[in-house]
């Protein structure tokens, strides 16, 4: 059985990502993208589907001993993990070096003190473990096939199959260093090249020191940031630049329910709030490596802009499910794709147009292109942003006017007009104002209860949404009109946990609520950073850090979050790592540092 969602360590090489539990198996491990197919899938199902656990060696009828310290080697994505047994102590270091080649796991076994029995046990399955490989030797090294992929299994230690499984028995005594290595390679291209894991392990230490170097960011919650920003890094496709919102699928918002899906895509939405805090803390190539993505991705018809594409621009994301795995505990269905892909959802164009618009003021050279396309992005919303859409939440019920969709179109619209007011762009001006200030006046009249002093989440609306809480973060209206301070304290009355989290929206059970589905969900961690702001904003300083405060002490020791905290279990829930959870952390340390708004 998987661990819990926070009981995961994320390692990758900046074009995929694996999973490493404190028992020390690899329960995900997507080869060679992010959205390929899993050769372990463990974590949405069983060990018949993909597993690679190193460890001291145990009983066959007892569970895998859990480490007693994990840690990330300073600032970098090189995980260590420390088991004290018995026998004496040992300590696995696992890592993906930053590809230049084949991509590569690898563990380092290391002997601390006494001599300590271990074992590897591996046990690939490709195509999210629907697929036993062919797995023999060639030149003495370990490779499995199936298909278009292989994957190359090295090592010093002595191997051996048994149960469609290669293990690896051998003691470590102290200063003993035994390393396993997996390469995937083409099946049909020669063996990729012997690793040198020692090698790897010192260019990878030394690419995340020299990448931590350029954060401009030194407050209080360094820490934290730093964790963060190194997660977001990991989560970047290196190639295009393109940004997934988490590298799993189907980890449950509601464990056991059918609120399950695949974030292994690059969201428009995510990848510009992500830009948007690499910008703030001095991560411009990034910044600039998105916006070619963008380009290429939207290419010449933004009037058919997607909310998602694939991590090197791809349309087509069908949705399927997977009916041979049974779901993280059994949380079913297991889907892959994403049939929202195609969804409208106005909010986006104001995303997108705001990231660009961050991108300049931050000194991102121009490009001519990026300016063209926000043009063309306000001409489609002059003609559209009065249609129902389904939101930022991406509702699978009926369409409606979103009230955060008609403020982020309001956004879109402003920061076109700022770029044609400081000369970088040519556009109807005038026009615009006019509809700026339409589009204002439409949410204010439509998307505003009077009587309960409080923006809704559509027109007509009565419920609430934690995304209203965006209204004076993107200047929309200032944070000390009654309307902003009716809003906020209308969400902390009616979507709080009982421990001061904030829900995104109401819920309904096992009857389907305004997304069209049935169960409930956890607090949103991204809503949850959004409420810490606003109170920030509107002078509420302390309980702004005290609530920011109480959201660290959510993250996984690892300083880890998933997207989502299930109050009643007092757990992760949701895909893990998420960016939607840890772009909103580092902007809510940059506000509270800004506001001298932190304790000792």
């Amino acid at each position: 059985m998987a661990g819990r969602i926070e009981d995961y360590a994320l390692i990758g090489d900046m074009q995929t990502a694996a999973l490493v539990c404190r028992d020390g198996t690899v329960d995900w491990l997507c080869l060679p993208r992010f959205d390929s197919h899993a050769i372990f899938a463990g974590l949405l199902g069983t060990e018949e589907h993909g597993f690679w656990r190193l460890g001291p060696a145990h009983a066959a009828d007892a569970e895998p001993p859990t480490a007693a310290r994990r840690g990330y080697r300073g600032d970098s994505l090189i995980l260590e993990t420390e088991w004290d047994t018995p026998r004496g102590t040992v300590r696995v270091t696992d890592f993906m070096p930053p590809r230049d080649g084949a991509p590569q796991l690898i563990r380092i076994v290391e002997g601390v003190t006494g001599r300590v029995p271990m074992r590897s046990a591996l046990r690939m399955r490709f195509s999210y473990g629907r697929v036993v490989p062919w797995v023999h030797r060639h030149e003495g090294r370990t490779v499995a096939v199936a298909g278009p992929d292989s994957v190359w299994f090295d090592t010093e230690a002595e191997t051996y199959g048994k149960a469609l499984t290669t293990y690896a028995d051998f003691t470590v005594a102290p200063g003993d260093r035994i390393a396993f290595t997996i390469s995937w390679q083409p099946s049909h291209k020669e063996p990729p090249p012997l690793p040198e894991p020692e090698t790897s392990l010192e260019a990878t230490e030394d690419f995340w020191r020299e990448w931590v170097e350029h954060c401009t960011y030194h407050g209080p919650y360094r820490e934290a940031v730093i964790r963060s920003l190194i997660t977001l890094k990991a989560l970047t496709y290196a190639p295009t630049g393109g940004i997934v919102a988490a590298p799993t699928t189907s980890l449950p918002e509601d464990i056991g329910g059918v609120r399950n899906w695949d974030y292994r895509y690059t969201w428009l939405r995510d990848a510009a709030i992500t830009l948007s805090s690499l910008l703030r803390t001095g991560y411009r190539e990034e910044a600039r490596a998105w916006r070619e993505w963008l380009l290429r991705a939207v290419a010449g018809d933004p009037e058919n802009l997607q909310i998602m594409y694939g991590i090197a621009g791809e349309r087509e994301l069908g949705e399927a499910e997977l009916d041979w795995l049974p779901g993280y505990e059994n949380s079913a269905p297991v889907r892959v794709g994403n049939g929202a892909a195609h969804q409208l959802q106005l909010d986006v164009y104001g995303e997108v147009t705001e990231a660009l618009h961050l991108g300049h003021m931050t000194g991102l050279a121009r490009n001519d292109y990026a300016s063209l396309l926000q043009l063309k992005l306000i001409r489609y919303l002059e003609d559209h942003w009065q249609e129902p859409d389904e939101g930022i939440w991406e509702v699978r019920g009926p369409r409606r006017h979103f009230v955060h969709s008609k403020v982020m179109a309001w956004v879109a619209v402003d920061r076109t007009i700022k770029l044609i007011e400081s000369g970088d762009a040519d556009g109807p001006l005038e026009r615009w104002r006019e509809l700026r200030d339409d589009i204002h006046r439409d949410v204010c009249e439509k998307g505003y209860d009077k009587e309960r002093n409080t923006f809704t989440q559509s027109y007509g609306s009565k419920e609430l949404d934690a995304s209203l809480l965006l209204i004076p973060q993107m200047g929309f209206l200032p944070p000390d009109d009654k309307r902003v301070i009716g809003t906020i304290e209308a969400i902390q009355r009616e979507l709080s946990t009982p421990d001061g989290f904030i829900l995104r929206y109401p819920t309904e059970g096992e009857d389907a609520g305004v997304d069209g589905l049935p169960g409930d969900e956890g607090a949103f961690l991204a809503c949850s950073f959004w409420m810490a702001d606003d109170l920030a904003m509107i002078g509420r300083v302390d309980e702004a850090r005290k609530l920011f405060e109480k959201l660290l002490a959510l993250r996984n020791d690892l300083g880890l979050l998933a997207e989502e905290w299930d109050p009643r279990l007092k757990r992760q829930v949701g895909n893990f790592p998420q960016a939607f959870s840890h772009v909103p952390l580092i902007d809510t340390a940059l506000r509270l540092t800004a506001s001298g708004a932190y304790g000792g």
